[in-house]
């Protein structure tokens, strides 16, 4: 079976992994790949809004993680409205502390929307750590599935877990590099949090 996504400066791939339940089912899920400052982001979105946003060195990962998330989805390339989208998550990741005002397609279940609104509720600038988070849920003994919801985070920086840290206060692991996760949390704190 080829990529449900084809670019021409890209390889077709087989699809070998099994996505969510739903898997996208029968939406069509635009898509763009542009450069910052982070490296590769790829922007994705269905007709409800950003869908997916993750950080990379190359697009061939990016394409594959995209197609695995949303193993029955139908895939095009992002048009000139897209572009405005496109725009603002680049301008979201070159300054996280500056907030976005575009819909969000969540996708995921009661409980990872759960730890992921209390990520969102942390001020750019702030850190929490996992206990706090799995505190502030009401689910003080989950601190385990509070991180497996936060790993499941489909959209970097939007949905803010570069914010979760050890309680030590260390970074902990980030799917889209530790090293990205440093920066941004240093524009964060550089910009005074606002």
């Amino acid at each position: 079976m080829t990529s449900a996504i084809s670019d021409p400066g890209l390889p077709m791939r087989g699809r070998s992994v099994a996505g969510s339940a739903s898997g996208g089912a029968t939406s069509k899920i635009r898509f763009a790949i542009r450069d910052c400052s982070l490296g590769k982001i790829l922007v994705a979105a269905s007709d409800k809004g950003a869908c997916f946003v993750a950080l990379g060195d190359e697009p061939e990962p990016l394409l594959a993680d995209l197609e695995s998330r949303f193993p029955n989805a139908r895939f095009a390339k992002g048009d000139a409205d897209f572009e405005t989208l496109l725009a603002e998550v680049v301008r979201l990741v070159e300054a996280p502390a500056s907030g976005f005002d575009f819909p969000l397609d969540i996708q995921g279940t009661a409980f990872q929307r759960r730890v992921w609104a209390a990520l969102q509720a942390i001020p750019a600038g702030a850190t929490a750590s996992y206990a706090e988070i799995a505190q502030r849920i009401g689910e003080p003994k989950s601190v385990r599935a509070v991180a497996g919801a936060i790993a499941a985070n489909k959209l970097a920086v939007m949905i803010p877990c570069h914010r979760v840290l050890h309680k030590d206060g260390s970074l902990s692991g980030f799917r889209w590099g530790v090293g990205r996760k440093r920066a941004v949390l240093e524009r964060e704190a550089g910009s005074g949090g606002a």
